[in-house]
């Protein structure tokens, strides 16, 4: 008898420490935090690894998300919707850029800041973006020059 109420005891803090756990990784995480901020657009040629959740970063922080990708009809540029923390100004002439998190890591939105004196309103759109690299495509034209010499 005395066994199974140690076992109860044991069984409960297990069960309390998984919620307090889950608890605090969620909070920490931004996932269930979608705070005040505004959307900027931004038109991409290659948008290729990147998905909806993604960060958006700038100088290394992150300062949002993706919040949506889609396909823009005629001119079949991906169109992804950022959402950025309120307080966070973006000069208008800054670049959006698919970057690498590592050699094989995940892939998300790398701003560059413009010097431009007026900054990005809501929907806004980006002037200058940078599309994914493809790795394949590189290596591709890498065996192409060496061997057609």
């Amino acid at each position: 008898m005395k066994e199974r109420v140690i076992e109860t005891v044991v069984g409960f803090v297990v069960i309390c420490l998984a919620i307090f756990s889950f608890m605090f990784f969620y909070k920490i995480s931004d996932s269930g935090e979608d705070g005040e901020g505004y959307f900027l657009n931004a038109y991409f040629q290659n948008i290729e690894g990147v998905a909806e959740g993604n960060d958006v970063k700038l100088s290394g922080i992150k300062i949002g998300y993706i919040d949506n990708v889609t396909l823009e009809n005629g001119t079949y540029f991906a169109v992804a919707r950022l959402k950025i923390k309120k307080g966070i100004d973006i000069p208008s002439d800054s670049r959006a850029i698919v970057s690498t998190s590592g050699l094989l890591g995940g892939k998300y939105i790398r701003i560059n800041p413009g010097s431009a004196d007026d900054n990005l309103k809501e929907n806004g759109k980006f002037k200058f973006t940078q599309s994914s690299i493809n790795i394949e495509d590189l290596i591709s034209k890498l065996m192409y020059s060496l061997t057609s010499k």
